[in-house]
């Protein structure tokens, strides 16, 4: 091990006040990152996993439901800044429907189900340093958010960027704070210990969590995998829906043949030579969703057991200490992915859910779906599909993949979608008011503008 290179992160870390569990798990990853250990899991290590419980055929009992959403805390994972879309605040202050955020919706839901159920139902984020500010101050407006004495957030550790070359932490003066990185939202369990809230949440007489990311929309409290989790005994379950030619990116889960557990397989762990194999939605059939249950008794104990150390699988993210500046030091970020926690519970499950329960926002392009009439709010502030068919919808790199690009382009709202089959937007395009998609459309390359009240599109949607 670098003693080095180690001694000075080590060193970095604690000046920083990151917690000393947070600094062994960077330790204990570190020593993995200088052996070469890439965190790959090749094809004929695994079984593909087939026969999953599906949600649709689970009934419950509403009394059980009810006892087990009052133990229950939503856990909300708010670290990302939306960088891929040209953001530098927190993704979920981006506004989706009719001038809410992320931010306000899935507090909305969650009230929503407070008032439905009658339920404590505390909703907590994990901020990354990045994002904790602007976050807490956008939760200002929502005084009956807060449970108790419970906190709205949790602070996700931080770690230093390494450079590549020799795995010293780097030095970037033109901005410090890009000189670091969050772990991955593996951290989370990490975090959870750290911060004391584990332990809040289990004297407070809270016993399971449900966590998502902030941009997914789908993930609307539900009583009912609440009660089908509680009553499986599962002290780790994951939410699975059925693979499409479009989700060939995800991540699924498998059976790891040398023990029999359930594991997730992201992209990055896939060797380049076997992607055929990771992207074949017959074989490997569902997509991991990332919407997690855990039991935080069960939770406690397994931390308590590894002194804090989870040892979930590497993931070695190679970057640009400046994401902008591709001419910056290359560096490594060592992170984890939270579901792969799966492997280390003993009994961990999965469930198939509905693909109203996956709705993120990764592109510009599902944020046009995500603000046009595909989609309504219901009484839960659910996002509820109008269609029966969602549209294929293609943007234009440059002039739509930055949100700043992306908006002066629908100066007057998004065009009507709902006729859509497909949307394919070739050029640099401005869209007037009140403009109808339907069949297939196409906008060619040359670029211009779409006039207010247009129909644009080929053959009638049946």
């Amino acid at each position: 091990m670098s003693t080095e290179g180690l001694a000075a992160a080590q060193q970095k870390m604690a000046d920083a006040g990151v917690a000393q569990t947070a600094i062994d798990v960077f330790t204990h990853y570190y020593g993995q990152l200088e052996e070469g250990v890439t965190g790959s899991i090749p094809e004929d290590t695994i079984e593909p996993y087939l026969d999953p419980p599906h949600l649709e055929d689970i009934s419950i009992d509403p009394a059980h439901a009810k006892e087990v959403f009052d133990q229950l805390v939503i856990i909300n994972l708010n670290g990302g800044l939306g960088t891929s879309m040209g953001m530098d605040k927190a993704k979920s202050l981006l506004p989706v429907r009719d001038g809410k955020t992320f931010l306000d919706i899935i507090v909305e839901q969650v009230l929503a189900a407070r008032r439905g159920t009658f339920s404590r139902l505390p909703l907590i984020f994990m901020n990354s340093f990045r994002t904790r500010a602007e976050t807490l101050e956008a939760l200002e407006k929502y005084p009956d958010l807060r449970v108790g004495d419970l906190p709205l957030d949790f602070l996700q550790n931080k770690e230093p960027k390494l450079r590549a070359d020799d795995l010293t932490p780097v030095e970037w003066p033109e901005d410090p704070d890009l000189e670091w990185c969050p772990p991955g939202h593996g951290d989370i369990y990490t975090a959870l210990q750290t911060s004391g809230l584990l332990q809040q949440l289990l004297e407070q007489g809270f016993k399971y969590a449900s966590v998502s990311n902030s941009d997914n929309l789908g993930a609307v409290p539900s009583p009912v995998i609440a009660s089908w989790f509680a009553s499986t005994g599962a002290p780790y379950a994951a939410e699975l829906c059925r693979r499409t030619p479009a989700d060939r990116k995800g991540g699924h889960l498998a059976v790891r043949k040398n023990d029999g557990r359930l594991i997730l397989r992201d992209t990055a762990q896939t060797p380049p030579e076997e992607m055929d194999y990771f992207t074949d939605e017959h074989r490997h059939p569902f997509f991991h969703t990332n919407n997690l249950w855990f039991d935080l008794e069960k939770l406690d104990a397994v931390l308590k057991e590894r002194n804090g150390v989870m040892g979930l699988p590497l993931i070695r993210n190679e970057k640009n200490v400046d994401p902008s500046d591709k001419a910056s030091p290359e560096v490594y970020q060592i992170e984890s992915a939270m579901g792969a926690a799966i492997e280390v519970f003993d009994g961990a499950t999965a469930i198939v859910v509905g693909r109203d329960r996956f709705l993120p926002v990764k592109a510009t392009s599902d944020l046009l779906l995500i603000r046009s009439d595909v989609y309504a709010l219901d009484n839960r502030h659910a996002l509820v599909q109008q269609v029966p068919d969602v549209p294929d919808v293609t943007l234009a790199s440059a002039p739509y993949k930055l949100i700043d690009d992306f908006e002066p382009r629908f100066p007057h709202g998004i065009p009507s979608l709902k006729t859509a089959r497909s949307l394919d937007v070739q050029g640099d395009w401005t869209f007037g008011a009140d403009v109808t998609v339907y069949g297939d459309a196409v906008l060619g390359e040359e670029g211009g503008e779409v006039p207010g009240g247009a129909r644009v599109g080929s053959v009638a949607a049946d």
